[in-house]
C-alpha cells in the first residue's frame, strides 16, 4: 500500500495512475507513472495487453542509443504492442471500445514528399514509440492514433498480434525483393528478425529457404519452423570464401535473393558472394554503422543491394497471415512476465543475455 492507504497505480479520487516503464539511465529501468496527452477526436485510448521487446529497446538499455537515436532524458521504452481499446476520439468511426488492436507504431506526418508518395516509413518527421523522445508502450495505457490501430482477427492472439510489429519488417523486406514462388532464399543472421523474415518469405512462396547463424540454438529453432537447410558459420572474416561454398551447396541451386538480418561486415561479405549474379541482396539488420564490404566484384555480377527501413502498409497483411494460418509466430514467443519492477528487470535480462529467449513478451 502506497501513502495514505493507497495501492500503487491508484489516485487520490479513485482514479487510475497510468504506470509505465521509463529508461532512466544505461541499465536503469523503473515503473513510474506516464501521464497521457488528452484524447484527440481521430484518437483511441488502448489498455496494453502484450508487448514485446525488440534488440532496439535492449541497444538503449544498455548504451542509450541505438543507430543515430541517443536517449538525451527519460523515456518509455517498448513498441511491439497490442492491448484493448478503452474510449475513442469523437471522429473515430471504425473502432469501438472493447476491440483488441495491434498498435503500428510509428506516426508519420502525411504532408512530406515521403508520406505522399506512399513511403512513409521514410518521413522525417516520424514519431515511433520508444525512439527518442518519443515515448513508448510499455504502460497501462496509450494513446494512439485511430488509423494505426489494426482490429485483430478472432483467432489472433493478443500476443501475436504484438508480433505484427517485427513480422512487419519480415514483410516488407519480402515486399523490397519481390519474393515468390521462384525466388530462393538465403537469410544471414536465426534472431528474432532473420526468423520472422523466414516465414514471411515462406508465406510469400519462396519454394527454398537457407538460413545461416553462428548459434546452434537458433539454428535449431529456425530448422524446427521451416527452414529447408541450416549453415553454422564462425565469426572469422577469414572464413569468408569457404561459408560461401558451403551455403551455395546447402542451396542445391543459385541463391536469388540474400536477406541480411544482422548487419555485421561479414554477414554482408558473405550475403553478398554467395548471391548469384542478376541477384539480389537485401540489408536489413543494423549490426555495424559503418562497413567494408566486397561491392565492385558484387556490382561487376550485377547483384543489387536493396536497403529496408521498417516497414509501410504491413498491419493488414500480417494479420490475414495469422488469420489464415500461412504464418505461426507462436513458436517465437519464448518467454513472458509480467509487469512488475522485478520482472520488467528479469525481462531485459533475459532479453539481453540471448541463449534460449528469442521473443520476451509482457503480459500486462
Amino acid at each position: 500500500m502506497g501513502k495514505g492507504g493507497m495501492s500503487q497505480g491508484e489516485k487520490e479520487d479513485g482514479e487510475e495512475v497510468n504506470m509505465a516503464a521509463w529508461l532512466l539511465g544505461v541499465n536503469t529501468l523503473k515503473i513510474q507513472p506516464f501521464e497521457l496527452p488528452s484524447l484527440g477526436p481521430y484518437d483511441v485510448l488502448v489498455r496494453m495487453k502484450a508487448v514485446g521487446i525488440c534488440g532496439s529497446d535492449v541497444h538503449y538499455l544498455k548504451t542509450l542509443r541505438c543507430a543515430d537515436f541517443v536517449v538525451k532524458e527519460p523515456m518509455v521504452i517498448g513498441h511491439e504492442c497490442a492491448g484493448v481499446i478503452e474510449k475513442v476520439g469523437s471522429e473515430v468511426k471504425t473502432l469501438v471500445p472493447g476491440d483488441r488492436v495491434a498498435l503500428e507504431p510509428g506516426i508519420s506526418c502525411w504532408r512530406c514528399d515521403h508520406c505522399k508518395g506512399g513511403r512513409y516509413n521514410l518521413c522525417p518527421e516520424m514519431k515511433f514509440f520508444a525512439t527518442p523522445p518519443v515515448h513508448g508502450s510499455l504502460a497501462n495505457q496509450v494513446v494512439h492514433p485511430a488509423d494505426l490501430c489494426f482490429k485483430l482477427p478472432d483467432n489472433v492472439s493478443l500476443e501475436e498480434g504484438a508480433m505484427c510489429e517485427p513480422l512487419s519488417v519480415g514483410v516488407h523486406a519480402c515486399r523490397r525483393a519481390n519474393i515468390g514462388p521462384e525466388t530462393n532464399v538465403l537469410i544471414m543472421g536465426s534472431g528474432p528478425i532473420g526468423l520472422v523474415t523466414m516465414l514471411a518469405a515462406r508465406a510469400f512462396g519462396a519454394p527454398r529457404i537457407v538460413i545461416v547463424d553462428v548459434n546452434d540454438y537458433r539454428l535449431s529453432v529456425a530448422k524446427e519452423i521451416g527452414a529447408d537447410n541450416i549453415v553454422k558459420v564462425s565469426t572469422n572474416l577469414q572464413d569468408i570464401a569457404e561459408e560461401v561454398e558451403k551455403i551455395q551447396k546447402a542451396m542445391g541451386t543459385g541463391i536469388d535473393v540474400s536477406f541480411d538480418c544482422a548487419g555485421l561486415n561479414k554477414t554482408m561479405s558473405t550475403a553478398l558472394g554467395a548471391t548469384r549474379a542478376g541477384g539480389k541482396v537485401c540489408l536489413v539488420g543494423m549490426g555495424h554503422h559503418e562497413m567494408t564490404v566486397p561491392l565492385t566484384p558484387a556490382a561487376a555480377r550485377e547483384v543489387d543491394v536493396v536497403g529496408v527501413f521498417r516497414y509501410k502498409n504491413t498491419w493488414p497483411l500480417c494479420l490475414e497471415f495469422l488469420r489464415s494460418g500461412k504464418i505461426d509466430v507462436k513458436p517465437l514467443i519464448t518467454h513472458r512476465f509480467g509487469f512488475s519492477q522485478k520482472e520488467v528487470e528479469e525481462a531485459f535480462e533475459t532479453s539481453a543475455r540471448g541463449g534460449t529467449a528469442i521473443k520476451v513478451m509482457f503480459n500486462l
